[in-house]
């Protein structure tokens, strides 16, 4: 409901509000909205019959490029499992803490017996693909084409490239039996919450879903505790989703903790839901 008035009784003053609410609402009208008769402007039907015209057919040819991303990513990492999906810093160098972390993490993940999935990048997705490179398993970068800061690293037994960010989340998600969150900025969050949304809403797997070294994470753990859970805005309970590790080794250990009594294999109910991700 509009906070001033009624929807009807406001008139296009270019403002965005306006401009959602010329119409009933959708649920309760039956009327089909073509426009306020006495603000009609006839000089843009011309131009607004081109884009009717030209916006389809651009949007329909993205639709085939979005589905062969999914086709091709489908086909060359069917054979990856189990895999963990690894998030972190395109920012860090080599030589700091942060750097060794992930990449000694993702040794003895590849030595377990994983494919380790990165975003392929540089920072601690090029330390991730490097520790996993050198180890046993695979080492998978699934790249994203940015204008800044993105290039694929050296490190990838498979290497992937996006174009747009959904269809590589969707892969992060098909492929992982864990998420391992390394220290990062906004796409790590980013990519932090997207997994925590799926597995809390039933829409993704089960799994563990780990950040790494503490000290980083202290002010938000504290912030979802006192904020979110204090303030109702999640369950109490949907904080132990999330499990968080100093060590490396720690790591290796959660995994096959959680997955000791029922395997990796997704059961047929978990393959359902990653087909409807």
């Amino acid at each position: 409901m509009a906070p001033v008035g009624s929807p009807f009784e406001l008139r296009s003053s270019g403002s965005a509000w306006n401009a959602r609410y010329k119409y009933d609402e959708p649920s309760t009208s039956s009327r089909v909205f073509s426009g306020f008769a006495d603000t009609m402007r006839t000089d843009k039907q011309p131009k607004l019959a081109e884009m009717a015209q030209e916006v389809p057919a651009r949007e329909a040819w993205r639709v085939f490029g979005i589905m062969a991303e999914f086709v091709e990513a489908t086909e060359r990492l069917v054979g990856i499992h189990p895999a963990v999906s690894v998030f972190g810093s395109a920012r860090v160098q080599p030589g700091t803490p942060y750097w060794k972390l992930a990449e000694d993490t993702a040794r003895l993940l590849s030595d377990a017996g994983f494919s380790v999935v990165s975003g392929g990048g540089p920072g601690l997705m090029e330390a991730t693909n490097k520790g996993a490179f050198e180890g046993n398993g695979l080492a998978v970068g699934l790249n994203i084409e940015l204008p800044a800061e993105q290039f694929g690293n050296r490190y990838q037994d498979i290497s992937l490239r996006f174009k747009h960010f959904f269809t590589r989340k969707v892969m992060f998600a098909k492929v992982a039996t864990a998420y391992i969150v390394m220290p990062g900025g906004y796409g790590t969050l980013d990519e932090l919450f997207e997994a925590l949304t799926l597995v809390q809403t039933g829409k993704g797997r089960q799994m563990p879903i780990i950040l790494m070294h503490e000290p980083f994470w202290r002010g938000l753990m504290q912030w979802m505790r006192e904020r979110l859970a204090t303030e109702g805005m999640i369950h109490e309970s949907e904080l132990d989703l999330l499990q968080v590790c100093n060590q490396p080794q720690e790591v290796v250990d959660t995994i096959f903790a959680f997955y000791e009594k029922r395997g990796f294999e997704p059961s047929p109910q978990e393959r359902e839901v990653l087909l409807n991700l």
